[in-house]
């Protein structure tokens, strides 16, 4: 049985994570109206992720005999200057997922919660991907400038990226009959 205290601070985690969802969707509807297909779908499939990461939590509390509660879902920024903005927005927000999750593994260990320290390593690892892949996007968006040549063959690149159902997500979807 999950903590009542552990259950609340998983349940905020889980409106975070569909936040997320929510502003990568933004930022893929920016990228649209640049048209830059490309970034759009590297976006889109930052959104499948975000709502794949809610999703664990959420049948991580419900594995644990607890309570799902969802909270309200705030707008996202709606306006950027440039897809170098973009990133460095994405990389700040990343930031703060990964102080969320730490807060959350700080926590566990508090509660000496070993079941919810195991499923926030799986986090913790998640995050320095993410932190790393934004990261990587920044410098290589400095590196061209104002190259558009450059930006759009980034884009086509960008656009080749696709959706891999997380590990903690793949062991609760349906199999085929």
């Amino acid at each position: 049985m999950i903590s009542k205290t552990m259950q609340d601070a998983i349940n905020k985690q889980i409106t975070r994570e569909f936040y997320s969802s929510y502003l990568y969707l933004s930022m893929a509807a920016y990228f649209e109206d640049l048209s830059l297909p490309g970034f759009a779908q590297w976006m889109r499939v930052q959104v499948q992720e975000e709502s794949a990461h809610a999703m664990i939590f959420f049948n991580y509390i419900c594995d644990r005999g607890g309570r799902v509660v969802l909270g309200a879902i705030d707008q996202p920024d709606i306006e950027f200057k440039s897809p170098l903005d973009v990133f460095e927005k994405t990389l700040e927000h990343e930031q703060k997922v990964t102080a969320w999750i730490n807060e959350l593994m700080d926590l566990a260990i508090k509660e000496n919660d070993h079941a919810t320290r195991s499923l926030l390593n799986w986090f913790v690892d998640e995050q320095v991907e993410e932190e790393a892949n934004d990261n990587t996007i920044i410098a290589r968006l400095k590196m061209m400038g104002k190259d558009m040549s450059g930006l759009f063959q980034f884009d086509k690149e960008l656009g080749a990226r696709v959706y891999n159902v997380p590990a903690p997500l793949a062991a609760k979807q349906p199999t085929a009959a």
